[in-house]
């Protein structure tokens, strides 16, 4: 049985970077948004943090305006996003571990500790109509956690596999992937649809993308980056090219 096409999220928070960077309103996050949609993304997302480093509120308002396609609201586990969330209704809700000292989310959720605060805001977000996915590590004990906390998505943290190939330890890369493959695989099979990202490149995307329980990816940082050098559609293009040959 041939594998599910594999849906690309772009995040675009780091447009807003950019934007903040000087104060003003140029680059527009939601324009880029909508270029990213007309070069394929399947969907767009964007990470409202507590301290409002790069995307804003009005940003949100204008995405969930504007977009024709999915818009995937990642956000801290707070009182504070959740009303925002539930206010916005967007499509999906990423759940995502959050410290205000860290330059990017570190690692995943941790589902066993912060079960009681997790369990209610799950169910406050789901009864609201919005699919809900939690972050977290390629660990076949956190799917289990993260079935019995009634979240029906999760995104699988590829930090630690793109840091081993930037790093060209093949050792590592295997051992890392493995997890991924592991974890996607035990999830798949309680019924949980996997999803993966962080720190995914053009160089290290296709490994992840063959996984056929992967059923979409989160890319933002190597998009942006890409995007400075050929321009974010033709970013966007070579990744999907990258993510549909690696799934073919």
């Amino acid at each position: 049985m041939s594998a599910l096409p594999l849906r690309l999220g772009v995040n675009i928070d780091h447009v807003a970077t950019v934007r903040n960077a000087r104060g003003g309103a140029y680059p527009d996050p939601v324009r880029a948004a909508l270029l990213a949609v007309e070069a394929g993304a399947d969907g767009i997302t964007a990470h409202l943090r507590e301290d409002r480093r790069h995307i804003r509120d009005a940003d949100m308002a204008a995405l969930a305006q504007r977009l024709t396609v999915p818009l995937n609201f990642e956000m801290a586990a707070t009182d504070e996003m959740v009303a925002l969330a539930l206010a916005l209704k967007p499509h999906a809700a990423c759940l995502v571990p959050e410290k205000r000292e860290e330059r990017t989310t570190e690692g995943g959720l941790d589902l066993v500790g912060g079960r009681d605060h997790l369990k209610p805001r799950i169910t406050a977000l789901r009864r609201a109509g919005i699919r809900v996915s939690l972050f977290v590590e390629p660990e076949p004990a956190v799917m289990e956690a993260a079935h019995a906390l009634g979240a029906p998505v999760v995104e699988l943290h590829t930090g630690s596999y793109c840091e081993a190939v930037l790093a060209g330890d093949e050792a590592a890369v295997a051992h890392e992937l493995s997890r991924i493959v592991r974890a996607a695989g035990h999830g798949a099979g309680l019924g949980l649809e996997i999803h993966a990202g962080h720190g995914l490149t053009l160089d290290s995307v296709g490994a992840v993308a063959k996984i056929h329980e992967i059923r979409e990816l989160n890319i933002g940082h190597a998009l942006i980056a890409d995007a400075i050098f050929s321009g974010l559609p033709q970013a966007v293009r070579d990744m999907r090219s990258a993510m549909d040959s690696a799934r073919t």
